[in-house]
């Protein structure tokens, strides 16, 4: 994308409008002094020793998962594909609207020689389990710790069939692929003919990848391995800032519910449109969920604030270690092939 195309994106102004909201929300009526002595008080050993090996565990996590859903296309190395969810991350961080979950399309297909559809289609496909997984364990906080959660009940549920919709529309392009995309060619027929040509474009992307969606022993490790990633390695930076800042929920297992509830807020938060880096978002929907559990304004700020820094840092310099190791330079992975 050029500068002057980007400066152009309505979706680049909007995801600075919501970063600008957010963080807003994130420090409205905060003591700024406090966060800082929340920061000062922080056990950094216990901060960085946990979340940098989980972030790191969640990155190969990710590429394991990616396996089951690539061999279909054809074999990978565990290798390549750590490198690629290495270098998607970072970009993430440096390039607005989520341009890493493409670069890291392109990256996988320049590296290995798969065609970039069939790639595109299983990334796709890991956003819809990750959707899943999410709202999953949003909902299982609301079920056993109703109390502290239940403001948000009806809004969680809300997002569930539209969860569902993206998994109902990939079964049928799996099922029947032309029919489905029949159906949707006259579906699209009132549309300008650039739009439906464009949508029905992406749909047939992602059919090509779908052959990935084969049963057996694939899915159980594609659910063993999102169950790692969001049930553990995600959720122990969270924990570990709770443990560095001596935060006592109310026990260990409130404490967890306070953890992945945590993590469920900031990944629908980081699924908006916003500026690089998830900057604003991140910081407020760990305000949102942590003030709920009975934590201040301050020690949520501190939280969010340690949780993002540690993420932020740690992804950024893998993915850079990954382009300088590989011989790419970071403005090549603006302009794919």
């Amino acid at each position: 994308m050029s500068a002057a195309r980007g400066i152009r994106d309505p979706r680049i102004w909007l995801g600075l409008a919501l970063t600008l909201v957010a963080g807003w929300f994130a420090l409205r009526d905060v003591d700024l002094r406090a966060v800082w002595e929340e920061f000062r008080r922080a056990d950094w050993r216990v901060l960085l020793g946990v979340s940098i090996p989980a972030y790191l565990a969640a990155v190969y996590l990710r590429a394991l998962r990616w396996r089951h859903l690539t061999d279909a296309i054809q074999p990978i190395p565990r290798v390549a594909l750590f490198r690629a969810v290495a270098v998607g991350f970072m970009a993430n961080n440096l390039f607005p609207l989520r341009m890493g979950e493409v670069i890291r399309v392109w990256y996988l297909a320049r590296e290995t020689g798969a065609p970039v559809a069939a790639v595109l289609g299983t990334v796709v496909l890991e956003r819809v389990i990750d959707a899943l997984c999410v709202i999953g364990m949003a909902l299982g906080v609301i079920h056993f710790w109703g109390g502290e959660t239940g403001t948000w009940q009806r809004g969680i549920t809300w997002l569930v069939p539209l969860a569902l919709l993206p998994v109902v529309m990939l079964g049928l392009l799996r099922a029947a692929p032309e029919q489905t995309l029949g159906l949707a060619a006259r579906a699209l027929r009132p549309a300008p003919d650039r739009v439906s040509t464009w949508l029905l474009r992406q749909l047939r992307v992602f059919a090509a990848g779908l052959g990935a969606l084969r049963g057996g022993a694939h899915w159980g490790w594609v659910a063993l391995h999102s169950l790692a990633i969001w049930g553990v390695a995600s959720t122990l930076p969270f924990l570990a800032a709770f443990w560095a800042l001596d935060m006592d929920f109310g026990g260990p297992a409130r404490t967890l519910a306070a953890g992945w509830m945590t993590l469920a807020a900031v990944g629908i938060a980081v699924a908006l449109p916003s500026a690089p880096g998830f900057f604003g978002l991140y910081h407020s929907a760990c305000r949102l969920v942590l003030e709920r559990f009975g934590a201040s304004a301050e020690s949520s700020v501190a939280i969010g604030t340690l949780c993002h820094a540690v993420f932020w840092l740690t992804l950024s310099t893998l993915g850079v270690l990954v382009l300088r190791f590989r011989q790419t330079r970071l403005g090549d992975l603006r302009r794919p092939d």
